[in-house]
């Protein structure tokens, strides 16, 4: 009988994948990681997510516990919280530092869940490992799982072949109803526990009261790119994304102001009015850290440039430096920091991280 190691987060998604690779034959073992010291949020915010004096992440370990105990497996937990420090979060800062918008669960799958995790695994005797996510191995190859509302492929995207080599996704074939179904038919305490959203290690807690303990908070000008007249001021340009429309405080404009650029070097928001106003528009965009995890490279190919985006035919131009040239017909609110993720049809090929955002073979200037 073939072992698998499934990690268990305390969600609903690990715990049904669980017990599909149980009804499938496997000897199954669930692992939990502790990837985030929640002792650092409550020393500095006073923990305002407490529940009965125990933080989330402990709330999901004891969830993992009775899932495992309702299908009858055993769980392990392990320690990631250093190796998730030194290539996550650090990271994360530091992109956000260069003025960037940075997407910390790219990096978590390619550091943490599918590298310190498979050696933990493997150090169990595991022949296989397995996951929550709404994706699925066909052939040796990404591909997105059936429920397109749930794929996770963009977020796995980052992860090379030899990654994804004995790797299960059980959720791949279905959808979040019938995973919701399944968990209520086994009487699971997380049949009806609501999905985690935002980022990991800021869980429900307030961004900006998060981030500022972390980068100076530097105030500077909102300029309005169109007219140069200076409508605001912000309170630090890295908590503004390209887009972005909402918690802008410019007073007089009724929330028709989007941000669409940054000057590092002067500490300026650029906004311009109208979401379908020019600035927010590109043709092209160059993307580095690039990363296949399959033998294809097309020359033409769709692309999802944020995790709820649509995806876009483009036009890949192969650099000598290793990087890609990424080219499309005009396409809102591309950011440089954000993955750029590329498909053939349901095939996730890989992708990177966009650095430049052009238009008219020239670098946008106010976008860094």
């Amino acid at each position: 009988m073939k072992k698998v190691i499934i990690g268990m987060s305390g969600g609903v998604d690990s715990s049904v994948a669980a017990i599909l690779l149980k009804e499938q034959g496997y000897d199954v073992e669930g692992l939990f990681m502790r990837n985030w010291d929640a002792s650092v949020n409550n020393d500095i915010l006073g923990n305002p997510t407490l529940n009965n004096n125990i933080c989330p992440q402990e709330e999901d370990y004891n969830d993992a516990i009775k899932v495992c105990e309702t299908i009858g497996i055993p769980l392990h937990r392990i320690d990631f919280v250093k190796e998730y420090w030194d290539y996550v979060f650090t990271y994360f800062l530091d992109e956000l530092n260069k003025g960037r918008t940075p997407n910390p669960d790219i990096m978590c799958n390619k550091y943490i869940k599918f590298d310190c995790f498979i050696k933990e695994a493997e150090r169990l005797g595991a022949d296989y490992i397995a996951t929550g996510h709404y994706a699925k191995m066909v052939d040796g190859d990404l591909y997105r799982s059936k429920d397109k509302n749930k794929d996770q492929t963009y977020f796995l995207s980052q992860l090379s072949r030899e990654q994804l080599k004995n790797v299960i996704f059980p959720l791949g074939d279905i959808e979040k109803p019938e995973v919701r179904r399944i968990a209520e038919q086994y009487n699971l305490v997380t049949a009806k526990k609501k999905d985690s959203t935002g980022i990991c290690f800021i869980g429900e807690r307030n961004f900006k009261e998060f981030l500022k303990n972390y980068l100076p908070n530097q105030k500077g000008d909102i300029i309005n790119i169109e007219t140069g007249e200076r409508v605001g001021e912000h309170i630090g340009l890295m908590y503004y994304t390209i887009g972005q429309r909402r918690g802008l405080d410019i007073g007089g404009y009724e929330n028709r102001m989007f941000v669409v650029g940054k000057n590092l070097d002067k500490n300026i928001l650029y906004v311009a009015l109208g979401e379908d106003n020019e600035y927010l528009l590109s043709d092209s965009c160059l993307v580095e850290d690039i990363n296949f995890n399959c033998d294809k490279r097309p020359t033409k190919c769709t692309a999802k440039f944020r995790y709820r985006a649509d995806d876009y035919p483009v036009e890949l131009e192969y650099l000598d430096d290793g990087n890609i040239l990424v080219k499309y017909d005009n396409i809102k609110s591309v950011t440089p920091g954000q993955a750029c993720v590329f498909y053939l049809g349901e095939q996730c090929l890989g992708g990177g991280i966009i650095k430049e955002v052009r238009k008219n073979q020239e670098k946008l200037w106010y976008l860094l």
